[in-house]
């Protein structure tokens, strides 16, 4: 008899993977108040909350055989700040404040902006780590490291053509992510303030 309880994350994720439903069972019951207070913290909303919990373990079920994943926590806590995000983005929920309105308020230009250019790191790279990871080691090369797409070619041992579109469908995804008015230049300038 396996005691699931001992077992390491890698071992859960490999029994999950061939259908083994207790080891999902412990995944859930090891990592649910984490991910629900991980939820919480944003939304302040107890049903929406277990929704979103709800939702990331179903797909983390469904699709257990395709995923590749290789740290189960921080793939689950990505997996929540994405249902957080895209349930601000569609209008179900709006982001929580810690501070008073009126407190918020006597804040000044600066450090609102700093706030929604922190959020927007944030949220960047909670899409980035649902990305293929060429795509997303493309994507650093050019945006982070200011790369041109022919050096981009020469390190990796690819085509030019192959990094030009692996850009377009990465920017095309993340502005889909992220909304349409958010520009790639806003992208890159929140990407390279920290």
């Amino acid at each position: 008899m396996i005691s699931y309880e001992s077992l390491a994350d890698l071992k859960l994720i490999n029994l999950i993977k061939s259908g083994d439903e207790m080891a999902f069972d412990e995944t859930y019951k090891r990592y649910w108040r984490k991910l629900y207070s991980e939820a919480y913290k944003r939304l302040r909303n107890a049903e929406l909350c277990e929704e979103v919990i709800q939702d990331v373990f179903a797909d983390f079920w469904v699709k257990r055989e395709q995923k590749e994943i290789e740290q189960l926590f921080p793939y689950l806590v990505t997996a929540v700040r994405y249902q957080v995000y895209m349930l601000y983005k569609k209008g179900k929920s709006m982001p929580v404040f810690e501070e008073p309105l009126e407190h918020m308020a006597q804040e000044s230009l600066q450090a609102d902006s700093l706030f929604y250019e922190k959020e927007l790191k944030e949220s960047i790279n909670v899409w980035l780590d649902l990305q293929p990871e060429k795509r997303r080691e493309i994507f650093n090369m050019r945006f982070m490291q200011d790369l041109s797409t022919k050096e981009i070619a020469e390190i990796l041992g690819i085509s030019q053509k192959t990094v030009q579109n692996q850009l377009l469908t990465a920017t095309a995804s993340l502005r889909n992510a992220l909304g349409k008015v958010v520009t790639i230049s806003a992208i890159v300038m929140a990407l390279k303030q920290h």
